[in-house]
């Protein structure tokens, strides 16, 4: 895992950043190479795009680093500060270490992306049995490759940003029905109202995938994220 403030801690230098950065992209690398997409991908985004507004933005870069008490003026109570990085050779050195990283976290997140997108693409989702009125609650299951169909009941909410509103999915892991003739869909969701008469006609979503894929680090958080795009055409955050 890399520190959100890995730019400005410990030692400024090009190459003893760089080796701290390619060692971690390494081990992102690893992962998405078995599969395994979250939290690495959340991460990448966050630091790719922290990276960028302080690339864009010389000032956050000097903000980022800690300050020094200089004197106190006790008789109007004022603390005076002053930064401890002044030095233009530095912030050269940082410029080099960012103007450096920009790319590289680019490339991991281009790679972290397809392997997204190929999952999301090989992924059938249909809806079992009659609609509900309020679709934002109810079940979805989830077929890994050959594995049993795992049941999550899920909500979906709204939160609202300055200009746009955006729909957040929540999912509680319910239990998993092994194969068989007599555990289809249709059976599952029965004895699921049977089970849960609080939600006597519940949206039920079924989500296949072909692949067998790691389920809490790719499919799922995958499966989330479709369930919400297809089924109501909103936007949602990686």
């Amino acid at each position: 895992m890399l520190s959100k403030n890995w730019l400005t801690e410990k030692h400024i230098d090009f190459e003893y950043k760089k080796y701290v950065l390619l060692a971690y992209l390494k081990e992102v690398h690893d992962k998405f190479e078995a599969n395994y997409l979250y939290p690495s991908l959340s991460e990448l985004i966050a630091h790719y795009r922290q990276i960028l507004s302080i690339k864009e933005n010389k000032q956050n870069l000097k903000d980022a680093f800690p300050q020094r008490l200089q004197k106190l003026d006790m008789e109007r109570l004022i603390l005076s500060y002053e930064k401890i990085m002044e030095d233009d050779a530095l912030m050269a050195e940082l410029e080099t270490i960012i103007d450096f990283s920009i790319p590289q976290f680019k490339l991991q997140l281009s790679e972290g992306k397809k392997i997204y997108d190929f999952v999301e693409g090989n992924l059938s989702i249909y809806p079992i049995g009659v609609m509900p009125l309020y679709p934002e609650q109810g079940y979805m299951f989830i077929k890994n490759g050959n594995a049993d169909t795992a049941v999550y009941e899920y909500q979906i909410t709204i939160f609202e940003q300055p200009d746009e509103k955006y729909r957040g999915i929540h999912t509680t892991y319910v239990r998993s029905y092994g194969k068989s003739f007599t555990n289809t869909y249709e059976f599952i969701k029965i004895d699921l109202i049977r089970g849960n008469q609080k939600l006597p006609n519940p949206a039920t979503f079924v989500i296949e995938s072909e692949l067998t894929l790691p389920m809490e680090q790719t499919l799922l958080p995958i499966a989330k994220r479709a369930l919400v795009k297809n089924t109501f055409f909103c936007k949602y955050e990686l």
